[in-house]
């Protein structure tokens, strides 16, 4: 698969502080897969339960508590950003995660590129940029493509749990995801093992309502 046309992520700045940059030449290279040929999941993961990608894990707050919650669960992060990358990698090792791993790189490329289909039980996509103006929705990555993309790399049964601050994100969410028939499901509760980050908890303070929204493959 070639780069997509339109990014669904926005590179921000790449400043490092010290402690992230020490944590990511200390441990890259330990919690890391490479995104070269397909990826064995096993290998990675040996002994574990259940696998879910985090599309976007940010500064890796709440994915490094989830990945705590659940120690028989393996966890592969997806992140572009390089000080998240290093203050999850810090969180990775405070915690002495053993469940954890992180790849760089656009989520929809190594989904089409390095892994088989339905690997996976699940995936998280939490506050993905809502690219509120309309010129821009061709950005927004739950797209058609997106979703017919996850329905393949999912087990039968498994799911994507979702959660925005942007109502009319939210709104396009389960309309494309209504759209498609592959999958069923809608708004939730936020479930008690996603905690409120930093990043929501400025959110909520602003005013912004939070949905959290469940879908299961057909």
């Amino acid at each position: 698969m070639e780069k997509p046309a339109n990014r669904s992520f926005r590179l921000r700045g790449t400043r490092m502080t010290d402690g992230q940059e020490v944590a990511y030449n200390k441990f890259w290279d330990e919690f890391s897969i490479p995104h070269v040929g397909e990826i064995n999941l096993v290998e990675h993961f040996p002994n574990f339960s259940k696998i879910i990608m985090e599309i976007g894990t940010g500064m890796g707050e709440a994915t490094a508590e989830i990945a705590r919650t659940f120690p028989d669960v393996g966890f592969i992060g997806v992140e572009l950003h390089k000080p998240g990358l290093g203050a999850l990698l810090n969180k990775i090792d405070e915690y002495q995660l053993k469940n954890l791993k992180l790849m760089a790189e656009d989520a929809r490329i190594i989904l089409e590129n390095n892994f088989a289909n339905e690997v996976f039980d699940a995936f998280h996509l939490y506050f993905p940029d809502p690219w509120p103006k309309v010129r821009h929705w061709k950005r927004r990555i739950v797209q058609d493509d997106f979703i017919e993309l996850i329905h393949k790399k999912l087990k039968p049964g498994g799911y994507i749990h979702i959660a925005t601050d942007w109502v009319p994100y939210a709104e396009w969410i389960a309309k494309k995801f209504e759209a498609s028939k592959l999958f069923t499901g809608g708004v939730i509760e936020r479930p008690e093992f996603r905690p409120i980050s930093k990043f929501e908890g400025q959110g909520i303070r602003k005013g912004h309502l939070v949905t959290d929204l469940k879908y299961f493959k057909v």
